[in-house]
């Protein structure tokens, strides 16, 4: 591989580690400091909710474009435009005037870092040789794992501290000299990658068809209970699907017109890849829903401050690590689909656990065993799923996966947040969540029942995960 070695690979690493820790604690903190935003700024319930789906669906959207930025400028220019857009729009979240400016900020935020994040496991490849890019990667697991569990911690303490009296502001101001940190390393250690290829072309009308698709999806799910439901909310709703299938036309078309399409077609033709994307978006759409709507009845429904709902959910982020460190063993022995399967039972075991009632006594167990079912159910799946795909399909299939986890977690914020709020109630969303976890658990089926060796495609790579 011909690149300019700079400096050690594993400072490399810990600069592309430094850009990963601070896009998952931007995505878990949001949740826990969510109702003190709220109290600051005013806003209706769907302010909330936009602040988590708004960074979510950007990142989800850009995240496909944002990898073939890399391929055609170079990974390293592009680590720079995205670490730097993120540390502005962090700033500028922190000083945010009002409700509107604060989403506005918010999905420009999730956008950089949807540059930000498709280099860094570009880079560590160019920085290693082949023999220790699996060393490389493995630091992944503990560093992010670590990073969910003190992001609601971290939140809470910083709003409850209210230093110099910043109050929720400290959450993004935060992120100001850990981004500028990681874009002064980025300039001194980064390598600079020969691997551009300027005869690629970005697929920006495929780009907007998709983003226009999910927000037509989206944005009437968030608004709709408080405009009064009026008739274009379900105008939009019903056109979502249409915009879907325009834009699989227009993929389509972009092959056989020998041009790079965002999202290889071929891959929808696969009943095996579709059932996992479609197990994918549920599944994670209930999951990070659910965390949203936990963070909110804590300090809204029990009272609770930042820090005491922050060290509350710890458990769950815990359990997470717990499920998939045991998760890796079990898949060797039983194979991914019966961990997966397993993984989800043991999810909805947590969510009936809540409904026995708001003490710790209940929530801190059952918020533990859902982190565990959780965490089972991640360290499988990408695996088990591009067992479906052919070699040369891998890498947009891997992209594909990741953005449909994105857009899963803001349709479970846009979903569960309105029913919560509709239904004043958490037993009713918890029902709802049963809902989604069954429709999950009964698609696994029809995954393969272990995966293939495809690690040389890139299935082991670390994937982001949203908290």
């Amino acid at each position: 591989m011909n690149y300019e070695q700079r400096s050690s690979p594993w400072l490399v690493l810990a600069v592309v580690l430094a850009a990963e820790v601070m896009d998952l604690l931007d995505a878990t903190v949001i949740a826990i400091a969510g109702p003190s935003v709220r109290a600051d700024l005013g806003g209706g319930t769907a302010f909330l909710q936009w602040l988590a789906a708004g960074y979510t669906l950007a990142f989800a959207v850009g995240l496909v474009t944002g990898g073939r930025l890399g391929d055609i400028f170079g990974r390293r220019r592009m680590f720079l435009v995205g670490a730097a857009g993120f540390t502005l729009m962090s700033l500028l979240c922190a000083v945010a005037p009002g409700p509107a400016w604060l989403v506005a900020f918010r999905v420009l935020q999730g956008l950089s870092g949807a540059v930000l994040i498709p280099q860094g496991l570009g880079l560590i490849k160019a920085a290693f040789p082949p023999e220790k890019v699996g060393a490389a990667f493995a630091a992944f697991g503990p560093v992010m794992g670590l990073s969910a569990v003190c992001g609601p911690i971290l939140a809470g303490v910083l709003v409850d501290a209210d230093l110099f009296g910043t109050g929720w502001r400290m959450i993004f101001l935060i992120n100001v000299p850990v981004g500028l940190a990681a874009l002064l390393g980025a300039v001194f250690v980064l390598p600079r990658t020969a691997e551009r290829d300027r005869s690629l072309r970005l697929d920006l009308p495929g780009t907007a068809l998709l983003g226009g698709a999910l927000l037509l999806l989206v944005f009437p799910l968030v608004q709709g209970r408080e405009l009064g439901w009026p008739w274009w909310c379900w105008a939009a709703l019903a056109a979502a699907a249409p915009a879907l299938w325009a834009f699989g036309r227009y993929e389509r078309r972009r092959v056989r017109a020998g041009r790079t399409p965002l999202v290889e077609p071929s891959l929808l033709a696969k009943r095996r890849f579709n059932a996992g994307l479609v197990v994918g978006l549920i599944f994670f759409a209930g999951v990070m829903g659910l965390s949203l709507i936990l963070s909110v009845y804590l300090q809204i429904g029990l009272g609770y401050g930042p820090l005491r709902a922050g060290l509350t959910q710890a458990p769950w982020a815990f359990g997470t690590a717990l499920g998939a460190i045991a998760a890796q063993g079990l898949t060797a022995r039983f194979g991914g689909r019966r961990v997966l399967v397993g993984g989800t039972g043991v999810v909805a075991l947590g969510v009936v656990w809540l409904f026995f009632g708001p003490s710790l006594g209940v929530l801190l167990p059952a918020l533990l065993v859902l982190g565990i079912g959780m965490g089972a159910s991640m360290a499988p799946y990408f695996d088990i799923v591009l067992a479906a795909v052919d070699p040369h399909e891998v890498g947009s299939a891997s992209g594909t996966l990741t953005a449909a986890q994105q857009v899963g977690g803001a349709i479970g914020v846009a979903v569960l947040g309105t029913a919560y709020f509709s239904w004043e109630s958490l037993d009713g969303v918890l029902w709802l969540e049963l809902g989604l976890l069954a429709v999950a658990g009964a698609l696994c089926f029809l995954l393969p029942a272990r995966a293939r060796d495809v690690s040389e495609e890139g299935s082991a790579v670390p994937v982001a995960v949203a908290g």
